[in-house]
């Protein structure tokens, strides 16, 4: 068994997959693969031509970042110890595979890392994604140390270190190829948006720890497949949230949480109407409804904790919405 493989998931990217492999290919010391949703481009045909050695596993149709990854991810089980998933728009730096592995190597109690994600277009700056390491308010917000909500903020030097977080970001992360497996990887249902959230939180509730490590740099464009003020995004995510906290909080605490969630949401709907963005309003209606029709085939996820125990929820805000629009705090230290 291999040590580890990069896999980056494509779909119709030739442009990102110009702009940004070559930086994988020179820092990277492992075996390098492409995921292909069924790209319709020049994807496949440039990669061919021009980056051979990197290999490719080509589906049958676009399955989305979850069922993509699944899929890819299906065919090298049993071949690697670690996959580090990669966005196809994600510039590494040198020796960030070999960090990354080594400090999964030191800390077996862990079941996935991210490193510091920075913002491709203002390298200074925290990307949207990820961020200084993911965290949950106890509504299943999500929230990250460098941004709380809309607010982002440059990288000051203050998350250079490593700690446990409650998720790592999908758009570059490490995991342990076995804990992948075993809880049957990301929620295909999701098709995009939350899932790595979702497989974070079932890897904890299985007493595996989420780490980051800002001994490593990335640096994500964000939004190069769907652009992330979208009425598309803001459906996959709440509808993907509901999902989510439905699966791994218990009954009566789902419904105190969906309680507060539809308020604040539907709230925000009406805004929306009010400023005239009528399709964003019906992304929030159409996510609850979906939710609703499809919420009988969820399962909640039942942990086999092996002799272990459930990790705990390392984020210290009770609701980041109210921290953030009420209170005014915009950074993690001030919460």
């Amino acid at each position: 068994m291999k040590r580890c493989a990069i896999v980056i998931l494509n779909y119709n990217g030739e442009e990102m997959l110009k702009t940004f492999l070559p930086s994988v290919c020179m820092h990277s010391s492992v075996d390098i693969w492409v995921v292909d949703n069924a790209s319709t481009d020049g994807s496949l045909d440039y990669l061919e031509k021009n980056y051979p050695a990197v290999q490719q596993i080509r589906l049958s149709g676009n399955f989305g970042y979850a069922g993509g990854y699944n899929e890819g991810l299906a065919k090298l089980e049993g071949h690697y110890e670690y996959y580090i998933l990669l966005n196809s728009d994600v510039e590494v730096t040198s020796g960030w595979d070999t960090v990354l592995v080594s400090w999964m190597n030191s800390h077996p109690e862990y079941a996935a890392l991210q490193p510091k994600i920075l913002s491709w277009k203002d390298r200074i700056t925290f990307d949207y994604a990820g961020a200084g390491g993911g965290f949950l308010d106890a509504y299943g917000y999500p929230y990250c140390r460098g941004r709380i909500w809309d607010t982002v903020e440059k990288d000051r030097g203050i998350y250079d270190d490593s700690i446990e977080v409650d998720w790592a970001s999908g758009a570059c992360m490490v995991v342990n190829a076995s804990v992948f497996h075993e809880l049957s990887g990301f929620d295909s249902g999701f098709f995009a948006h939350m899932e790595e959230i979702d497989l974070c939180w079932r890897m904890r509730k299985s007493g595996w720890k989420i780490g980051y490590t800002g001994a490593v740099e990335v640096y994500h464009l964000g939004g190069a497949t769907l652009d992330r003020s979208s009425p598309r995004k803001m459906y996959l995510n709440i509808r993907n949230s509901l999902s989510m906290v439905y699966k791994n909080e218990s009954a009566w605490k789902f419904y105190w949480i969906f309680l507060v969630k539809s308020l604040l949401e539907h709230l925000a709907a009406w805004s929306f109407v009010i400023k005239g963005k009528k399709e964003f309003s019906k992304a929030i209606v159409d996510a609850y409804q979906d939710f609703g029709k499809n919420k009988r085939s969820l399962v909640r996820f039942q942990p086999d904790l092996k002799g272990g125990e459930q990790v705990d929820r390392q984020g210290k805000a009770h609701l980041i919405f109210w921290n953030w629009k009420v209170l005014g705090k915009k950074r993690f230290d001030q919460l």
